[in-house]
């Protein structure tokens, strides 16, 4: 798993936040109310995301609807794997990543991982 650069990112947390296909327009317009992007610049990053997998896409008239392949939460899990897996020790990286959760974290944690469990048997 790579990280996203941060046009990639942008466009993928756009179409995560409206969980919903959409064109590079869309993109491009709601990218533009926190900065200037160019559209030839945004459909070249999508473009690059569909040729990586990340995106799946669906022609609508003249346009392509993007669709993100993985969900956020898929992404960041991945992200979680690929860091645990520099670990020389992951046991001690798994726990110091607990010590910094909070409560809630940590009772989501117990309850995924009783969830797992029930799955393995």
């Amino acid at each position: 798993m790579r990280w996203l650069g941060d046009l990639e990112a942008e466009i993928l947390d756009c179409l995560w936040k409206w969980g919903r296909p959409a064109t590079v327009r869309e993109v491009v317009d709601d990218i533009n109310t926190r900065r200037p992007a160019a559209y030839s610049t945004v459909m070249t990053v999508a473009t690059i995301l569909y040729n990586k997998g990340w995106l799946t896409r669906e022609k609508q008239g003249r346009a392509w609807l993007y669709t993100p392949v993985r969900s956020r939460e898929a992404y960041s899990a991945a992200l979680m794997e690929d860091a645990l897996g520099a670990s020389q020790d992951r046991p001690a990286a798994l726990a110091h990543f607990v010590e910094r959760m909070t409560d809630e974290e940590v009772a989501a944690l117990r309850e995924a991982l009783r969830a797992a469990d029930r799955t393995a048997e």
